[in-house]
């Protein structure tokens, strides 16, 4: 088997509506998809990322009154910010009705469920009467893929259709957020922007976004979005060892390493909406290259930047 890539919105449902998998774009990445209701269709999300079962999946619908459908009780904190951010890069983690089957949710009573920001996708799900599960489109633990020829490269024998929506104009995955004892909980710090939920949130907010094992949602292992060569995290220029400098690749934010070659620079304006856009595709290119190691440079801790910085340290991680 070898993906098609394409803009067909009846062949994508028709072939979700048969059990089957298809990579759809959002504005943060691009998912990998299947009938969130259908337990053998989510496995197949399983196998073809090499995925372990007991990390949960994110559903996809297509507005917000869906939320009653496939959630019980959903806080009406929640729901504000629902409102003020949907469709967009957020996911709430909520209790899960009994319609959702626990391959989807990894056993958890909890499912995360949002609204993509895609004009296309969001067509496909107002045609299908089911949600999407839908993690990341690309084997477990790698870079996420933000075009349909990302996808392609990695999963291109492994299913049959990938809807192209061009690039994704966020580049990160979405913000993870639920409640406990009326705190607002950070699950995974992502495309949406922790200073714009403040200013809807007034209350305590709380951030519990690493697991080694047995996450609470989606994206919370602390080992993640890595590329294959072997990568650390640039405290100091100083401290670079000359003798691997030919071997070597560089990571910057916004300026060059004089005299080095192998750099990737996410943003000569210092923009960090563009660095986010950039961030997984400079991680490709690196595999592309003949070199062993990248050093990263990380980039303001503020705004998007936090969630740039929880992407590099997790890649970095040694396990």
């Amino acid at each position: 088997m070898t993906a098609e890539i394409g803009i067909d919105l009846i062949k994508a449902k028709n072939i979700l509506e048969n059990g089957d998998l298809v990579a759809i774009p959002t504005e943060t990445v691009y998912g990998l998809a299947a009938n969130a209701l259908d337990p053998l269709a989510v496995s197949k999300i399983y196998a073809a990322k090499n995925r372990p079962s007991f990390d949960p999946l994110i559903i996809h619908v297509g507005n917000i009154e869906d939320f009653q459908k496939y959630t019980v009780d959903f806080p009406a904190q929640l729901l504000e910010l629902a409102h003020k951010f949907c469709p967009g890069p957020i996911t709430f983690l909520v209790k899960k009705s009994e319609i959702i089957p626990e391959i989807t949710t990894s056993g958890l009573e909890k499912v995360a469920i949002r609204i993509p920001k895609h004009p296309l996708t969001l067509e496909l799900l107002n045609k299908l009467d089911f949600p999407l599960a839908a993690p990341s489109a690309n084997p477990f633990g790698y870079v996420s893929p933000t075009t349909a020829s990302h996808v392609y490269e990695q999963l291109g024998e492994r299913i049959p259709y990938i809807l192209d929506g061009g690039p994704c104009n966020v580049g990160l995955e979405s913000t993870i957020v639920g409640c406990e004892n009326e705190n607002l909980i950070i699950y995974r710090k992502g495309g949406l922007d922790l200073d714009e939920i403040r200013k809807v949130f007034l209350g305590e907010i709380l951030i519990k976004d690493h697991s080694s094992s047995n996450p609470q949602a989606p994206g919370m292992l602390s080992k993640h979005y890595s590329p294959k060569k072997r990568i650390e995290i640039l405290e100091s220029t100083t401290k670079i060892d000359l003798i691997e400098i030919k071997s070597t690749g560089f990571l910057r934010f916004n300026s060059r390493i004089d005299g080095f070659g192998n750099q990737i620079i996410l943003s000569e304006k210092s923009d960090l909406n563009e660095a986010a856009f950039r961030l997984f595709d400079a991680l490709r290119q690196f595999d592309k290259m003949d070199i062993q190691k990248v050093f990263i440079e990380l980039v303001p801790e503020k705004g998007l930047g936090i969630a740039i910085n929880d992407r590099l340290r997790r890649a970095a991680a040694k396990s």
